[in-house]
Formats: C-alpha cells, sequence, structure tokens
C-alpha cells in the first residue's frame, strides 16, 4: 500500500455536482444511495455463499440460480454505487462499512438446509424492496427523477429475483412421495 495518500475527497463528503442537483438534495440522495448500496452487499455475500454450499439432489440448477441473483444484486450495486458518484458522493465500499451502513443483516457463517437459506433470502429481498421503494419515493420527492428511474429499474430485478425465489419455496413438486422415501 502506498505510504503517500492525497486524500480527494473525504468517504462522508458529498461534493457540487454537474447534474446540477441542489446540494443539499444531493445529499439526501447519496445518503440512500450508500444504504441501498450496502443492503445490496450483503444480499450478494449471502446470496454467493448459499450458492457455495448448495448441496443435494438439486444442486445444479439452484446453484446456477444464485448464480444468476447474485450476479444481478452486483449489477444494480455497480449502479447504485456510479450513480452516488455522479451526485457528487463517495459511494460506501469497505466491507466493515457496508455492514454498518446496510439496514439488513447477513444470517450468518453457518451451513443451513436450502430451504431456511431461501426463506432468508427472500425475507431479504422484501426488506432491501421495502427500502428501494422508500430510497426511489425520496428521489421522486427531491426531483432527481433519473435516479429514481435507475432505482426503478433495479427494483424489477429485485422484485423478479425475489419471486423466483418464493416459487422455490412452494410445496408443489412433481417429485412422488414414494421416490422420496
Amino acid at each position: 500500500m502506498s505510504t503517500q495518500k492525497t486524500v480527494r475527497q473525504s468517504a462522508d463528503a458529498v461534493e457540487e455536482n454537474e447534474l446540477r442537483l441542489e446540494q443539499d438534495k444531493a445529499e439526501q440522495i447519496v445518503d440512500a444511495l450508500n444504504t441501498e448500496l450496502a443492503n445490496s452487499y450483503v444480499l450478494y455475500h449471502q446470496l454467493k455463499k448459499h450458492h457455495w454450499v448448495v448441496e443435494g439432489a438439486e444442486f445444479l440448477p439452484l446453484h446456477e440460480f444464485l448464480e444468476e441473483s447474485y450476479e444481478h444484486v452486483e449489477e444494480g450495486a455497480d449502479e447504485i454505487a456510479e450513480r452516488a458518484q455522479a451526485l457528487g458522493g463517495v459511494p460506501v465500499s469497505g466491507p466493515s462499512n457496508q455492514e454498518e451502513r446496510a439496514t439488513v443483516e447477513f444470517e450468518g457463517e453457518d451451513v443451513l438446509d436450502i430451504r431456511s437459506a431461501f426463506e432468508n433470502d427472500l425475507e431479504m429481498y422484501g426488506d432491501i424492496i421495502e427500502s428501494m421503494r422508500d430510497s426511489i419515493e425520496l428521489a421522486e420527492n427531491l426531483g432527481d427523477y433519473a435516479t429514481a428511474e435507475i432505482l426503478r429499474d433495479i427494483l424489477v430485478t429485485l422484485e423478479d429475483d425475489g419471486h423466483h425465489f418464493e416459487h422455490y419455496l412452494e410445496d408443489d413438486s412433481l417429485v412422488l412421495e414414494e421416490a422420496t422415501h
């Protein structure tokens, strides 16, 4: 690591932006975006964990589904971080800062049965969806329609993926009961 340090912008500072969004509005929106970014990375790490540890007869489709899900979360997180920077802010980036900033909580390091893991994932999706809706409303109310639109696009993907988790958790199956005994 470099011994020479020149701080160009403090992590908690929101500088004037070229998008002509007033400073006080930009600060509020960057704050909300950093919460969404932190939440995204908590979800990302939980999905990644489940991707690594899933086992059983349905291993491959679940492994692939989880990979697709965490990739969607990471893509959304990247858009959120870039928007925060465009508004003059600094995206929250350190793991400890993200964990502290997040309004959702990682389930822990233990390996759970896949049904419990998916129930935890679905719960986190729901919490993040609610938070994202609040952030969209905030951006709209402050006249930042572009941020609202970016978050809406991310929200559509979150809701779609969350709905897929819901499908996996349903009790309907083509597997005959006698096949499991």
